[in-house]
């Protein structure tokens, strides 16, 4: 059977393949169609496959460990800055290793299209000393999963499977296998390997350092690493990581007449590598994200002062940004692809807040108030309402990470900053938000914390928020004073309400939360759209 799908859609039909029992995930651009998929999947099915999504991305590694655990078949979804939040239980899930497979899909986001940064997963899989896959094309997406999961048992190690932007939005025809059934429920028994007090960590550890030649061994002989190459000496050869091996073929449409090392799992095969080089005068290591073959192949090749090395450390390539045919095409020396000139027409749009969006009464009433308070400072988080940022309202002043504002804005007014204030998203908030607020509160910090609650993850297309309906709650229950929370609606009707709450929990000398409530434009278009 042959369906047409994105990169995301066909990582998420391999893991359902495989024998999938749950996948866990937070949503993240570009990884939250793999979820999205597997929850349609399910809706359609009936299939019992557990696929709500998490609160974090911690929690979500923790929860397929859990899995594991219990002997299924789990995926952990996020995108390279959520591995960040998952880095603990993701490092020593290696240690404790595992029973059910695990695979950890961590889709990376060279040119930061909707991200703070642009570094590369596949630093954290060396990190953790487990196997890494990078799949060069939707089918080789689909292909991995499944062995990725057999990887993952026979060796008991988490896999960590990196993909890019580009091969996770773009769509191709991928060929389907048969589906396996999942794992029979099979817990851990008769071992204390999953407790890591010291001296089991260390013994465990050392049994991972024991594997490490088994991993060299699955990536020379890897189906997914392909060396070509002829007889001779040749100028070029080249090294071409997960989907830049397409804009290494797309430069040479007649067939490339040089050594080439398609390289998709690592550890980076030592041997093949001074095989290619052994042919090579210069050899061009083609990587999206940051030189993390390029450097360890200088390590590799250290002795050998025949081949030189060029990539994006050396400048053959550019340091920052996604890759693409034309910029390979100039580190090789060959005239790019004939364009079209942009029309002097176009012009740079820049992202802006839905028109009849909540989040733009609420930065309109912060401009109106912070004007009366002198040196007053406004930190940012992270979510669709970060574009306050930007015209016409430009009100943050900082916007770090997940959860940041609040305790920027703790941090600041322990500096002695007043007045600080917060603003958050409400997906935001459960995911990172809760336990900066607990410090402000055992503190009784003097800062304001906003809470724009629009009733979903709006960024990310509208999936569920995990604290809707809870939120009064959830800050009571951290130990806000009832007296200085507050809920108003976002409207413009109401902006000398709002404008009077802000204006009074500003000047209050402690914590206070104000959540404004109003439910996405766009969620709330779609329901009216299905009803109709």
């Amino acid at each position: 059977m042959k369906k047409l799908l994105l990169g995301d859609e066909a990582i998420a039909q391999g893991a359902l393949d495989a024998g999938l029992s749950g996948v866990y995930a937070y949503p993240g651009t570009p990884s939250t169609e793999i979820t999205e998929y597997i929850q349609n999947y399910c809706k359609n099915t009936g299939e019992n496959i557990h696929n709500r999504w998490c609160t974090n991305e911690k929690t979500a590694m923790e929860a397929a460990l859990g899995m594991s655990f219990a002997g299924k078949r789990a995926l952990v979804c996020m995108k390279h800055v959520g591995l960040n939040v998952a880095a603990d239980p993701f490092i020593n899930s290696s240690i404790t290793g595992v029973n059910g497979g695990i695979v950890v899909l961590v889709a990376d986001d060279p040119s930061m299209h909707s991200s703070q940064d642009e570094q590369d997963s596949r630093f954290y899989g060396k990190f953790a000393l487990i196997p890494v896959l990078e799949p060069s094309s939707q089918q080789e997406a689909y292909n991995m999963m499944g062995y990725a999961y057999g990887l993952s048992e026979e060796l008991k190690l988490p896999v960590l499977m990196r993909t890019v932007t580009r091969l996770a939005h773009s769509r191709a025809v991928v060929e389907m296998g048969e589906k396996q059934a999942q794992n029979a429920l099979n817990p851990v028994n008769g071992t204390k390997d999953w407790v890591l007090l010291p001296a089991i960590a260390r013994r465990r550890y050392a049994g991972l350092i024991e594997k490490q030649d088994i991993l060299m061994s699955k990536s020379t002989n890897s189906p997914f690493n392909r060396c070509e190459l002829y007889k001779g000496r040749f100028q070029m050869g080249a090294i071409a990581c997960g989907n830049t091996y397409n804009y290494l073929n797309e430069c040479y449409p007649d067939g490339i007449d040089f050594p080439v090392l398609k390289l998709s799992q690592y550890p980076i095969p030592a041997e093949t590598v001074e095989r290619i080089a052994s042919q090579c005068d210069n050899l061009l290591v083609i990587e999206d994200g940051q030189p993390f073959v390029e450097e360890q192949i200088k390590g590799i090749l250290s002795n050998n002062k025949n081949c030189n090395i060029t990539g994006r450390l050396s400048g053959a390539l550019p340091r920052t940004g996604e890759l693409n045919p034309d910029i390979v095409k100039a580190a090789l020396n060959m005239k790019p692809l004939p364009h079209l000139e942009k029309a002097e027409t176009v012009v740079n749009r820049p992202p802006a807040l839905c028109q009849g969006c909540g989040h733009r009464s609420v930065y309109e009433a912060i401009n109106i108030v912070v004007k009366e308070f002198p040196g007053a400072k406004v930190f940012g988080d992270i979510g669709c309402y970060t574009l306050g940022a930007l015209p016409p309202y430009q009100a943050l002043d900082s916007t770090v990470d997940m959860g940041a504002s609040i305790t920027m804005a703790k941090g600041a007014a322990d500096a002695g900053l007043f007045p600080a204030i917060a603003i958050i998203g409400d997906s935001t908030f459960t995911h990172s938000g809760m336990t900066g607020l607990l410090d402000a509160v055992n503190a009784n910090s003097p800062i304001t914390v906003i809470i724009s609650d629009n009733l979903t993850t709006g960024m990310t297309g509208g999936q569920d928020s995990q604290g809707t309906g809870k939120f009064e709650a959830i800050c009571q229950g951290i130990g806000v004073d009832p007296e200085h929370l507050k809920v108003v609606v976002p409207l413009p009707q109401n902006m000398e309400e709002i404008t009077n709450i802000l204006r009074t929990e500003i000047a209050y000398k402690g914590l206070s939360v104000i959540i404004p409530r109003r439910e996405c434009i766009q969620t709330l278009k779609r329901k009216a759209k299905s009803k109709k």
